[in-house]
């Protein structure tokens, strides 16, 4: 081992969750370590990307975190950039079902709902009927169960709640649905109710909605998350080398990584922050355990075109629009950024989203016709048919891990598999936004310090 002054620490995968790992590794193991992350894109951040479209800047990935969660803002306020954080204008985001915008429903979780009477006019007469005879009809629940989101929600309020509250919701956070995410993930203050003995679907969702907020539900970085990457670097001095890892081995004095072109790069301990697709080759041989359960986690792609709209393009004074099922669109979500945060510059900025889980789009479909299918869903959303100023297409393959039943489990093998030193970080563990992945990163990073010290 080297001495404690100089110990070397290796980060596979330069995402937010590398980068915080690598930025948590230099607190904790002093100005004498040494940090290199290793990953082969043409620039650090993964799918915290910060793009200048007509000369304003906007992210192209993740645009926001929840800002109940304290992770982020107390992230930023240890970063000196507490300043930089911005809230959401206050406008409310549409929902687009049967041809039709309604407003987003209150008093939900995630979608599921507290009151029948919150999905009016989104669902019929009869679902609603349904939602009010719920808590009076038969109720067994498992402590420690996990269902999928729409067995469970389907069961007691029917499929039309599921379609057109729930799906849309978890489709823009997930790239998934009700059927590909599990009740734990998606909302946990709802089963761990149901855990402490809660009668009803609705007598669970009524106590875990959480408290009112005199202040905004999300927040963003102002000058995009681009401020947050660039002083994560600063501040953790790492060295990025940038290639591909294609292997880990156990080595006399820690660890040794095998990039693609055959360098050996070694490290008293290493922390493995990339999708879980590619965990598995990574550590078959000295994890197989964690290898399997990485395996049993599927992920899909997503597609984001982003674009300035001449200035005085009349759009809602909404958040966005949240679509409901497949049909005349093909977007999933359209985020209005400049009505969301607030505009600036003479542009309107949007942002549509595309791709699900179990299709191709984001892999497939090319530019152009992205850039078609936008203009055609703006079209049929808000009857506007207007040339874009400036564009700019994103794709993020295999980046959105869905969260099945019993993902929980799933993960605490993952981690269980992992030999002393070698830890992992990531959205597939806890959950795919901002505060989770900082929160797991920050859990590797002390894992590697400790069992390397």
């Amino acid at each position: 081992m080297t001495p404690a002054s100089r110990r070397e620490y290796c980060v596979v995968g330069g995402g937010i969750s590398g980068l915080v790992a690598a930025y948590r590794l230099r607190v904790a193991a002093g100005p004498d370590a040494s940090i290199t992350v290793l990953d082969p894109a043409d620039r650090l951040g993964g799918v915290l990307r910060t793009e200048r479209i007509s000369g304003q800047p906007l992210d192209v990935g993740a645009e926001a975190f929840v800002a109940r969660r304290p992770e982020v803002p107390a992230l930023l306020a240890e970063l000196g950039l507490s300043g930089k954080q911005i809230a959401t204008s206050g406008a409310r985001p549409l929902i687009y079902s049967e041809g039709r915008l309604h407003p987003l429903p209150k008093d939900t979780v995630n979608g599921i709902p507290s009151r029948p009477s919150a999905l009016s006019g989104l669902v019929d007469d009869a679902t609603i009927r349904w939602m009010l005879d719920e808590p009076r009809r038969p109720f067994t629940w498992r402590a420690g169960a996990d269902p999928s989101v729409a067995d469970l929600v389907g069961d007691r309020f029917g499929e039309q709640v599921v379609v057109r509250s729930v799906d849309p919701l978890l489709s823009g956070v997930y790239a998934g649905s009700a059927a590909t995410i599990g009740i734990r993930a998606a909302a946990p203050t709802v089963a761990a109710e149901l855990d402490r003995g809660a009668r009803s679907l609705t007598e669970a969702v009524v106590a875990a909605l959480p408290p009112p907020l005199t202040g905004s539900v999300f927040g963003a970085v102002d000058g995009g998350y681009t401020v947050l990457v660039d002083e994560l670097v600063r501040r953790s001095g790492l060295r990025w080398a940038q290639v591909a890892v294609r292997g880990v081995q156990r080595a006399p004095r820690g660890w040794e990584l095998v990039d693609d072109e055959g360098t050996r790069w070694s490290a008293d301990a290493v922390v493995l922050a990339v999708p879980a697709p590619r965990l598995p080759a990574l550590v078959a041989d000295l994890a197989p355990r964690s290898a399997a359960a990485a395996r049993k986690i599927p992920v899909a792609s997503a597609a984001v075109v982003a674009l300035a709209l001449p200035g005085g393009t009349p759009l809602p004074e909404q958040s966005g629009v949240l679509v409901a099922g497949r049909g005349r669109l093909h977007t999933k979500a359209v985020t209005l950024s400049s009505r969301k945060w607030g505009r600036r510059g003479s542009v309107e900025m949007v942002r549509l989203s595309f791709g699900r889980f179990g299709d191709d789009v984001a892999r497939s479909v090319g530019d152009e016709d992205l850039l078609s299918w936008s203009g055609e869903d703006l079209t049929t959303l808000f009857g506007i048919s207007v040339e874009p100023v400036d564009h700019r297409v994103a794709r993020w393959i295999d980046a959105m891990p869905q969260y099945g039943p019993g993902h929980t489990d799933v993960v605490a093998e993952l981690r269980a598999g992992l030999p002393a030193g070698l830890a992992v970080a990531g959205a597939y563990l806890d959950g795919i936004g901002v505060p989770a992945c900082v929160a797991a990163a920050t859990r590797a990073a002390a894992a590697v310090v400790v069992d390397g010290s």
